[in-house]
């Protein structure tokens, strides 16, 4: 598990709305909102949630281009023509300096179905040595004033050139960033994003002919409302993936530089495991860095190259996302779903999902821990509709199977309000998840995904 029970990003990120809500109401006001929704239909009409995607050659066409060019082929994407100039970059995590020619890509601007309290960018990408790139996300308020361009990450597969990184301390009064997070300081102002535009900064060494090549890149917008609990949804599918399993907890101790070692790694450890369940391998050049006498050496390496050297740990969202993305054949997008029937409709389609969530010992029956923040591979349903986990917080790998109760499982999963330990109202993830899927994927997987709101 993550940090249990510790302060988390996700933590800081609800303050403000926590404290808004708490200051004039109570849990039981909070739960009013949800409450209104009787059945799992209502439920996802109440989801607000806003995906778009730049994916083919015309939607890099589309763009704003200062030095990038659009390339056809299998799959589309948008890499470095001509550079626009020169940058010094300092690295903040190794203190070296080193000048970079680049170009950028700015999307249009999108404007938001669904006027957003945050968002969250993604991006696909090949990065081959000598090369990284930046995402920045500029928007528009409901007021008609303008957020600056914040940055929402700066990427490299590798961990050579530069170190992949979030950017701390950027605000301007009405939003701020946290980690890989867009929020709104007070949403219970009405203060709303409704369009953004991203900009894609392609980085490479002077006089260099590689090139970054960029396949996706968005962002999911949401305004979820403030909930304690959810309505319960109807079973609705019974069956159960071959995924393989992964425990985080018997790498406790391996490589502490990537936030304390196995202990923390859940996401990294799921993330491996639908990697492979989509039938992707880490060569044994990959792995030869890891020590020997290391089981599971793909999980050190996945710990490894989805670090965030400033959030200091392995769960960042996109970042894991981008991860996968870096195998053949992968894609991978973080969102949000509305339900436990449309974690049924990936499932039906042969789609597995990576759930984030938070809760008390007492609340997931058979969990056996509480935490602050934890990811886990949503594999399947029973025939009574509960939940197959394959849960990386396992003392084995013959362990990570685990079975939850759909009620349990569903309300700590949506719920973006909860209480901790102290009895202190903190965040809920509000239905985040990455989804990995094949670059090509076949009609009923593409309609899986159409339904759940990802193109």
């Amino acid at each position: 598990m993550s940090r249990a029970e510790q302060p988390s990003r996700r933590t800081v990120l609800a303050a403000a709305v926590a404290a808004a809500v708490a200051g004039s109401a109570g849990p039981a006001s909070a739960d009013t909102t949800s409450s209104t929704v009787t059945d799992t239909s209502d439920l996802a009409a109440a989801r607000p949630v806003d995906n778009r995607f730049w994916t083919t050659y015309a939607h890099w066409r589309g763009g704003t281009a200062q030095g990038t060019r659009a390339v056809a082929g299998v799959r589309p994407g948008v890499v470095i023509g001509t550079p626009a100039g020169t940058a010094d970059y300092t690295d903040p995590h190794t203190g070296r300096t080193a000048a970079w020619e680049y170009a950028t890509w700015t999307s249009p601007v999108h404007d938001l179905a669904v006027p957003a309290t945050e968002a969250i960018a993604t991006w696909n990408a090949h990065t081959p040595a000598g090369t990284w790139l930046q995402v920045e996300l500029k928007g528009t308020y409901s007021d008609g004033t303008d957020t600056p361009w914040y940055v929402m990450g700066r990427w490299a597969a590798g961990d050579q050139d530069i170190r992949r990184t979030s950017v701390d301390d950027q605000s301007d009064d009405k939003s701020s960033i946290w980690t890989d997070t867009f929020a709104i300081d007070d949403p219970a102002t009405g203060l709303r994003l409704v369009s953004y535009r991203l900009r894609l900064t392609l980085y490479r060494k002077p006089g260099a002919k590689t090139t970054p090549t960029v396949w996706r890149l968005g962002a999911m917008g949401s305004d979820i409302p403030d909930r304690f609990t959810v309505p319960a949804s109807a079973p609705g599918l019974a069956q159960e993936l071959t995924v393989p399993r992964y425990s985080q907890e018997i790498h406790i101790g391996q490589y502490p530089e990537y936030d304390n070692g196995g202990e923390a790694w859940c996401s990294p450890t799921s993330s491996q495991m639908i990697i492979e369940y989509w039938g992707s391998r880490l060569s044994s050049e990959q792995l030869a860095w890891v020590d020997p006498a290391y089981a599971d050496p793909q999980v050190c390496h996945a710990a490894r190259y989805t670090y965030d050297y400033q959030y200091a740990g392995c769960g960042n969202w996109p970042f894991n996302a981008a991860y996968a993305a870096t195998f053949k054949g992968l894609q991978g997008v973080v969102t949000r779903l509305g339900s436990l029937t449309d974690l049924e409709t990936l499932i039906a389609a042969g789609i597995p999902a990576i759930t984030s969530q938070s809760f008390l010992k007492e609340e997931l029956t058979g969990a056996g821990y509480g935490t602050s923040g934890h990811l886990m591979t949503v594999i399947g349903f029973t025939a009574t509709g509960d939940v197959i986990a394959n849960d990386p917080n396992s003392p084995t790998n013959e362990a990570v199977r685990r079975v939850y109760k759909r009620r349990e499982w569903e309300n700590i999963w949506l719920r973006t309000k909860r209480y901790n330990a102290s009895g202190k109202v903190v965040s809920g993830t509000g239905g985040v998840c990455y989804l990995y899927f094949p670059a090509h994927p076949g009609p009923r997987q593409r309609k899986a995904l159409a339904a759940v709101g990802v193109r």
